[in-house]
């Protein structure tokens, strides 16, 4: 009898979990991507051959986010995103005000540094933000302890 009561409770338990893990998985297909989010990437390793290479990659339910290389002469020359398989069209103009506090949140000092010339560095960050009304995808790249916009694209 006492080993009944236990299963009975123990079952019942599980019950509650399941439905709590079901409800918390609707909500989060419900709810959508983040307003706000960042992916890191590493550089290439040194002496890889000349030509475009794979620096990283970063794939969810909502996009897929690569980095790119290219590599003259064994030393990566200039990094670019390709998104969802394409190259993505290009922000024109300077980096909206409105997406300040999300590159805040991701450690990025405000107002940007920019980049001139090729986009290099020892560590890549892209931010995507989707405050401004459109979705938009940031690169940086980490040069001593600052963050540089490499450049931007629309989603």
């Amino acid at each position: 009898m006492l080993a009944l009561r236990v299963s009975g409770a123990a079952l019942a338990v599980l019950l509650v979990l399941a439905t709590g893990i079901q409800t918390a998985d609707a909500a989060a297909a419900k709810k959508g991507p983040p307003a706000c989010a960042a992916v890191s990437f590493r550089p290439v390793a040194a002496g890889v051959p000349d030509g475009d290479q794979d620096a990283g990659l970063y794939k969810s339910k909502y996009a897929k986010i690569e980095l790119k290389a290219l590599v003259k002469s064994g030393a990566p020359a200039n990094y670019y995103m390709v998104i969802n398989g394409k190259p993505p069209a290009a922000l024109s103009g300077a980096i909206p005000k409105s997406a300040e506090p999300c590159l805040k949140s991701k450690h990025v000092a405000v107002p940007v540094k920019t980049i001139g010339g090729s986009c290099v560095g020892n560590r890549f960050r892209v931010v995507i933000d989707k405050s401004t009304g459109k979705s938009l995808a940031l690169l940086f790249g980490l040069q001593g302890n600052d963050w540089y916009y490499c450049n931007g694209a629309v989603l």
